[in-house]
């Protein structure tokens, strides 16, 4: 699969109708692109240019500054293993090298079967529970040798599916529960704004007639 389905794209659409400039729903539609195939491809970066009529280059530039949207293909699981000076104090360094000893492959890179990834991490704000990690985003700690083989196994054999999805789907992007206003509310809001703002350009340009 390339491009994106017709469900991500009649979510895009429904992004797009809730800002003044559709283009400010990018990122949020990156990422439904990106939980799609767990990074994001050139071919749905084109199409997300055709939806939003913005050329590729658009799309990739802002898609590659943003840490958590991939333009390159990661494992199902991406670790994150943080490094920094709590998790560095409590042996977070040990615990990356034993992760690479673990799944046999260099910090950046992915295990053959595409299961997972690691890379280093900067703080992750789970300083309490030093040394930490997140596997897509989801948040691990204290992780001891011992702790992170049995996560590998339990992610390896699906017993986490639940906890911890594939990587790319997010918690969420959609507007659903807390304080989430009605789609059709926004749109008829966001309309009102327009058409106020339009009689408002109107009188002035009266004005100056």
């Amino acid at each position: 699969m390339a491009r994106l389905t017709a469900e991500t794209v009649a979510q895009a659409r429904e992004l797009m109708s809730l800002y003044p400039d559709s283009r400010s729903a990018l990122v949020p539609i990156c990422h439904l692109a990106q939980a799609q195939e767990g990074w994001l491809n050139p071919e749905a970066m084109e199409h997300i240019a055709e939806i939003m009529e913005l050329t590729p280059a658009e799309v990739l530039g802002t898609a590659s500054f943003y840490e958590m949207l991939r333009t390159e293909p990661v494992g199902r699981y991406m670790v994150s293993v943080c490094t920094n000076i709590a998790c560095l104090l409590n042996g977070g360094y040990e615990l990356l090298e034993h992760a690479e000893e673990r799944l046999d492959i260099s910090v950046g890179a992915t295990t053959p079967d595409g299961m997972f990834t690691i890379e280093e991490a900067e703080c992750i704000a789970y300083c309490d529970r030093a040394p930490c990690l997140q596997v897509n985003h989801r948040f691990f700690g204290p992780v001891s040798d011992e702790r992170f083989d049995t996560l590998v196994e339990d992610l390896a054999s699906g017993r986490l599916d639940d906890d911890v999805p594939p990587h790319g789907v997010l918690c969420r992007v959609r507007r659903e529960g807390g304080l989430a206003v009605p789609a059709e509310q926004v749109r008829a809001e966001r309309a009102a704004a327009d058409q106020a703002r339009d009689e408002r350009a109107a009188a002035a340009q009266a004005e100056r007639s």
